[in-house]
């Protein structure tokens, strides 16, 4: 069996979406595939409450609690990777892990390892992407599933979904037609990526 582990920061959204399309579309038969984990670094991540919900291991590695470390990213990154290597992940998902990644987790869960991005990738890297791309004056915005490397959302592209920017919009009003999309980007992208497994 493929295992996917996906990791979390908050509501869990595209989590949910490849929750639900791998229940609905048979991944168990179709690919050998299940989610089998839902991690998050935040103890209050709504995410986790739907994850339980759907007999998932929902667990917390809080990355607060290596704030007086050494070098607390690259603690809270290893302890991170113990938690995820239990469940002997194929596939590690980022879906709203609000978090950079050290290059040697990256490097551990190379070729397994992806996110999604709100732009369209190469353009709009890092945060506030709905309103640095209508202060550009884009005529269309969206998402990028990618490969997660040491660089930050610079990875091989493997797939995207476009959205027109209309007349008025709000970095609010793009973002929620933008998310309606990668409910459908995200799911298709790893299902194609198990296939190829």
């Amino acid at each position: 069996m493929k295992n996917i582990v996906i990791l979390i920061s908050g509501g869990g959204s595209n989590m949910a979406a490849i929750v639900r399309t791998a229940q609905r579309d048979g991944w168990a038969q179709r690919f050998d595939a299940k989610v089998v984990a839902v991690i998050s670094n935040k103890a209050s991540a709504a995410g986790l409450d739907f994850a339980r919900a759907q007999g998932l291991a929902a667990e917390v590695v809080e990355h607060k609690a290596f704030a007086t470390a050494p070098d607390p990213r690259a603690a809270f990154d290893a302890e991170l990777a113990q938690t995820i290597d239990r469940h002997q992940p194929a596939l590690v998902v980022l879906a709203g892990f609000m978090r950079i990644l050290t290059p040697g987790f990256v490097a551990r869960y190379a070729g397994r390892l992806v996110n999604i991005h709100p732009s369209l990738l190469p353009a709009f890297t890092g945060l506030n992407t709905y309103q640095r791309a209508l202060d550009a004056g884009c005529r269309f915005a969206g998402a990028t599933v990618h490969q997660v490397t040491a660089e930050l959302d610079h990875g091989p592209i493997l797939g995207q979904a476009v959205v027109p920017v209309l007349p008025g919009d709000t970095a609010q009003a793009l973002a929620a037609r933008v998310l309606t999309q990668e409910h459908l980007l995200y799911p298709r992208v790893v299902a194609e990526l198990l296939q190829k497994m």
